[in-house]
């Protein structure tokens, strides 16, 4: 990478910061103006962004691009305009007792932080940049984003379409790859939001760590789901197959693994197998089934099967139409369940992100309560169940960065959830109002009264009946 492309980078971001000084406060009215163009870029390109989506896959549906890049992020940034006004409100507090009887105010003002960098991943190439937008531009902030460079017709789009409705002391777009990427992550952004791999975050953490730059890293991991002995087997297997199946498992929040009853294992696997079905009668010339998006990912997920085979697992091919995938010029897999899994396997100690799906038998509830306690905190966790004490008790003896009961991927997909992960999974969130604070600063205003509060207190040198007896009212047990 060239001195003149950091050149640039710190250029970019000294412009940024400057005008962001320059017009603080930043009016709603800009605010909601600049949101309004971020709705305008998606729906008036979202075609060219669905095809170059598709190219740079290998191959995905216009409509999967449409449903799962393009809607959500239009979906945010409208929720976050109609919502600004409320969000920007200060927040009063209550001054303590008894500063408050005496005329004391206090209250948080939501300030933008100033300027946040955006490095985003492949699988959702526009939605992972839009969606966090909707919180990045609403707190009033600028960005400086980094698409991936696996999906590089998609970042080359962006840096053309980009200009056309931001100014670049507004939003600004960098390509490459993993030189721009590591430069970009050593910037000094006021704040900056990783999503990807947690192997990669680990090193963005690092690289914003010698600027004090605060991070939101949303990570992945191996997020379970536990399939409860009172499911609907059928309804579960639909669901799963769709979450599964869906950018062929390339989803940080994809079903991970089952964890099922010992006794009701063959049954799960066929309900999944017949949710395959209903929704692909074949995979190979079917548009609406994703390709894994190139040929390192492929290969990758191609070594967990045979790792897994070669230590024992059953490999359960879920191919509805006997197609020849050996055959194919392209990355497409189907899915891959397996039986007889264990941690000696590279699919159960990596997160899997493709479509092969592993199943783990229980005894007891607990059993697989145990198991997913001792591994590292998922993303995403399922339960599926009509056995409201045994729900609770999954809910309550877990901990992950969010749950869906009774389906999978859905509470990502609520506006008015936080999304985010804990510990290896990620940290910090966003969406909504939660995205509005993640990337505001939540300033304190304490207003003092005209009454010399330290002295009434006790506060003021010298010492005496005053400071005794403030110590002895406030330091009882």
């Amino acid at each position: 990478m060239s001195t003149a492309e950091i050149d640039r980078m710190n250029a970019v971001l000294a412009k940024q910061r400057s005008a962001f000084t320059a017009a603080m406060p930043e009016p709603l009215s800009v605010r909601a103006d600049r949101i309004d163009r971020a709705v305008a870029l998606l729906v008036d390109h979202k075609d060219a962004f669905a095809k170059a989506v598709s190219a740079d896959f290998g191959h995905r549906s216009i409509e999967q691009t449409l449903m799962t890049d393009i809607m959500p992020s239009v979906g945010a940034l409208k929720h976050a305009k109609k919502h600004l006004s409320a969000w920007s409100r200060d927040e009063k507090r209550k001054a303590m007792f008894p500063l408050g009887l005496l005329g004391a105010k206090a209250k948080v003002v939501y300030q933008p932080k100033g300027v946040v960098g955006v490095i985003a991943p492949w699988n959702f190439p526009v939605g992972m940049v839009m969606v966090p937008m909707a919180g990045i531009l609403a707190a009033g902030n600028r960005a400086m984003v980094k698409p991936s460079e696996f999906t590089e017709r998609v970042s080359d789009l962006f840096a053309e379409v980009v200009p056309q409705y931001f100014a670049e002391e507004e939003m600004a777009v960098f390509t490459g790859g993993v030189e721009v990427g590591t430069a970009f992550s050593r910037l000094a952004f006021d704040h900056l939001i990783f999503t990807g791999a947690t192997s990669v975050g680990k090193h963005i953490m690092r690289a914003a760590a010698d600027n004090l730059v605060p991070v939101t890293l949303e990570l992945g991991g191996k997020s379970p789901t536990f399939i409860g002995r009172s499911a609907d087997k059928q309804k579960a297997g639909e669901r799963i197959a769709m979450g599964k199946m869906m950018n062929a498992g390339q989803i940080c929040l994809a079903p991970d693994y089952l964890m099922v009853a010992k006794e009701q294992e063959s049954e799960v696997i066929d309900s999944v197998r017949t949710g395959v079905g209903s929704m692909y009668s074949s995979l190979l010339a079917n548009d609406d089934y994703t390709s894994v998006v190139n040929g390192r990912n492929y290969e990758r997920l191609q070594g967990y099967l045979a790792d897994a085979k070669a230590k024992g697992a059953e490999l359960i091919e879920v191919n509805p139409a006997g197609e020849d995938f050996a055959a194919s010029n392209g990355n497409k897999m189907p899915l891959t369940i397996l039986r007889n899994v264990n941690d000696d396997m590279k699919v159960m100690q990596e997160e899997i992100f493709g479509p092969i799906l592993p199943v783990m038998t229980y005894d007891s509830i607990d059993q697989a309560i145990d198991y997913v306690n001792a591994h590292d905190r998922p993303l995403g966790l399922y339960y599926f169940g009509n056995d409201k004490a045994e729900e609770e008790k999954v809910l309550s003896r877990t901990i992950s960065g969010g749950v869906t009961v009774n389906d999978v991927l859905f509470h990502n997909a609520m506006e008015d959830l936080p999304f985010g992960g804990v510990g290896p999974s990620g940290m910090g969130n966003y969406h909504g109002f939660d995205g509005f604070k993640t990337f505001s600063h939540a300033r304190a205003v304490y207003r003092q009264s005209n009454m010399d509060i330290a002295k009434l207190s006790g506060f003021k040198p010298p010492y005496g009946k005053q400071t005794q007896a403030t110590l002895a009212r406030e330091l009882k047990k």
